[in-house]
């Protein structure tokens, strides 16, 4: 079984501790209605494709700061066609422009997106201070998969590109670990106060 029986999920990965959080079970159309919500760990069954589907269903209310802009939610509130559509047009353009299977492109996008470190505050005697610590496993790929989602909206905000084209791109960038993606840029940052932390 292939993806929008276009594209098939025999790919690679190479970082050995995802394997168990990436899941890669075929499926035609990334839309399971919610089979797997409400199990312990059932995001780690969810297929990852219809993870970042669901990641680009944003809520709609107010505006937030990413990128150094104010983007307003997007993504087509709750509308999960609207998503599937945006991510079938960006695998499009990604098969089009490297000529490899998307699914592999994007799964080194989750790879390379999500930090290895993050802090976190402790308070000793009255007194708060950072501490870095190691960032599980799930929590990287909800962290690459958030940063991914977010960085496509940063870039469609007041652009002439569709979201398609620019989560076609912030996957490519971070495939291929450039800091014009803003999810390489968040986790080098998150590393960066980690390292300064220790």
């Amino acid at each position: 079984m292939k993806l929008f029986g276009r594209w098939d999920f025999n790919v690679e990965v190479k970082d050995e501790g995802l394997k168990r959080y990436i899941s890669l079970n075929p499926i035609y159309i990334p839309h399971t209605s919610g089979r797997l919500i409400g199990k312990q760990f059932g995001k780690s069954k969810m297929n990852i494709v219809e993870r970042l589907v669901n990641k680009l269903m944003r809520s709609g209310q107010g505006t937030k700061k990413v990128a150094g802009r104010y983007i307003r939610g997007g993504g087509g509130t709750g509308k999960k066609q609207n998503a599937i559509k945006i991510v079938k047009n960006a695998f499009e353009i990604i098969e089009k422009r490297t000529k490899k299977n998307p699914i592999q492109v994007f799964i080194d996008a989750v790879q390379n997106a999500g930090p290895n470190e993050e802090t976190t505050t402790i308070i000793y005697g009255g007194i708060k201070y950072h501490q870095a610590i190691d960032v599980s496993v799930q929590r990287r790929v909800d962290f690459a998969l958030k940063y991914i989602s977010l960085g496509a909206f940063a870039t469609a905000f007041n652009s002439k590109k569709s979201i398609g084209q620019c989560l076609a791109d912030e996957i490519m960038w971070a495939a291929n670990s450039d800091t014009k993606s803003y999810a390489i840029q968040r986790k080098e940052e998150t590393e960066r106060i980690a390292r300064s932390a220790r």
